[in-house]
C-alpha cells in the first residue's frame, strides 16, 4: 500500500526549520512513503536546501499562501484561511491525495478546520485529542487532552471507543482495558457527569476497569485513560514539565564537580537509556480521533527529532488502520444500542 503524508510544512513555532529536515530525515528510514510539504514554496525549497533531489519521487510541495498564526482564533482561521498551508493540507486527505495530514500549527484551528473539511465519523459527536503515554508496564492511550474542555458523559463513552481502538491497532492488544480518570476508585467518588460515564461504559461492551487516578497513568493500570479535555491537558503539561525538571536536576547533580562528573561517565549507559524513555519529544504526536481522516498534531515547539515522531505516529495509524476499524467499532456498539432500546420498547 502506498502510503502519502500532507505535512504542514509552515505550522508550529520553527515553521520549515524544523519540518523540513524532519521530513527529510522521515524519508530517508521509510523508502516507501510519499511527503507533500504544503506551504510557501519559496520558503520551502530554501529549507531543503538542494536537498529535495534525493528524494525527489516521494517529496512534492504543494503551493499554500496563508499560514494561520499559533495565537488565531479557530474561527479566524477556518474562515479567513482558506488558501492556508493547513486547510490545504487537511484538503488532501479529504481528496483522497494524502492518507494523513500532519501539522505542529495551532491546535485548535486544527481541530475547527479537520472537523470542518472531513467531517465526523457516524456516532462519534465530538472529536478527541489522544496521545501514546509511557508507563512503568509500556504504554498507554490517554484521552481527551485538550479537545473538549467540557465533556458529556456520552462523550467519555465515545472516547473509550475510540481509544480502544488506537490501543488495539498501535499497542497491538486485542482487548485494551479502559480506565475513567477519577479523583478516587470509589463507586461514590466523582462529578455526576463521571458517575454516568462509568455506567455507560460498563454496559459497553468495552474491557472497561472502571475508576483510575492520576498515578494509574504511569502505573500502567489500564490500557487507555478516558477524561475530559481540561483534566486531559493538565495532566499532559504537568507529565511534561516533570520530565524536564527532573532531566534538568540530574545535569546539575552531575555536573557539580570533577566526582560526579566521574559518576555520570560511569553511569552514562543507564542516563541514556532512561533519557530516551522519558524524553518527551520520542511520544510527540497526539491524534485528533473521530474524524473521518487521520490527522497528527505535533507539539508546536517540537524540534527535528520531535515533529519525526509526529509523522512516525501517523505512518503507524494508517498501516493499522485506525479510521475504519473505529468506524466499525462504533457501528456495532451503535447496533447494540439499538437493539437494546428495542428490547426496552418491547418490554413497555
Amino acid at each position: 500500500m502506498k502510503i502519502t503524508i500532507a505535512v504542514d510544512a509552515m505550522g508550529g513555532d520553527h515553521g520549515c526549520r524544523v519540518t523540513v529536515p524532519a521530513v527529510l530525515k522521515f524519508l530517508e528510514l521509510h523508502p516507501s512513503v510519499h511527503i507533500i510539504l504544503v506551504g510557501m514554496t519559496d520558503v520551502i525549497e530554501s529549507a531543503l536546501a538542494g536537498r529535495g533531489h534525493l528524494f525527489a519521487e516521494r517529496l512534492s510541495i504543494l503551493s499554500a499562501t496563508e499560514v494561520v498564526g499559533m495565537d488565531e482564533s479557530p474561527q479566524s482561521a477556518l474562515k479567513n484561511k482558506k488558501q492556508s498551508s493547513m486547510r490545504i493540507a487537511i484538503n488532501q486527505v479529504k481528496e483522497g491525495t494524502a492518507q494523513a495530514c500532519v501539522s505542529a500549527g495551532n491546535t485548535g484551528a486544527l481541530m475547527a478546520t479537520g472537523r470542518f473539511v472531513l467531517k465526523m465519523l457516524p456516532g462519534i459527536e465530538r472529536p478527541a485529542i489522544a496521545k501514546v503515554m509511557p508507563n512503568v508496564k509500556g504504554h498507554s492511550v490517554v484521552l481527551d487532552l485538550g479537545a473538549n474542555i467540557d465533556s458529556e458523559a456520552l462523550h467519555l463513552l465515545q472516547f473509550g471507543v475510540m481509544g480502544s481502538m488506537l490501543a488495539s491497532a498501535l499497542l497491538n492488544i486485542e482487548t485494551p482495558s479502559v480506565g475513567l480518570l477519577n479523583v478516587g476508585t470509589e463507586d461514590i467518588k466523582g462529578t455526576p457527569v463521571i458517575k454516568e460515564a462509568a455506567a455507560l461504559l460498563k454496559s459497553s461492551g468495552l474491557n472497561y476497569y472502571g475508576y483510575v487516578e492520576g498515578n494509574d497513568i504511569y502505573k500502567g493500570t489500564t490500557d487507555v485513560v478516558v477524561c475530559d479535555g481540561f483534566t486531559g491537558n493538565v495532566a499532559l503539561k504537568t507529565s511534561e514539565g516533570l520530565a524536564t525538571m527532573v532531566n534538568t536536576f540530574l545535569r546539575a547533580a552531575f555536573g557539580k564537580n570533577w566526582l560526579t562528573k566521574f559518576a555520570a561517565l560511569v553511569a552514562y549507559p543507564v542516563l541514556s537509556d532512561f533519557k530516551k524513555r522519558v524524553d518527551h519529544r520520542r511520544y510527540n504526536g497526539a491524534s485528533l480521533l473521530g474524524l473521518r481522516g487521520t490527522v497528527v498534531k505535533s507539539h508546536g515547539s517540537a524540534d527535528e527529532l520531535a515533529f519525526r515522531y509526529a509523522l512516525e505516529q501517523a505512518l503507524r495509524e494508517v498501516e493499522n488502520k485506525v479510521i475504519p476499524r473505529t468506524a466499525e467499532k462504533m457501528s456495532e456498539f451503535q447496533m447494540r444500542v439499538d437493539s437494546s432500546s428495542d428490547t426496552v420498547q418491547e418490554a413497555i
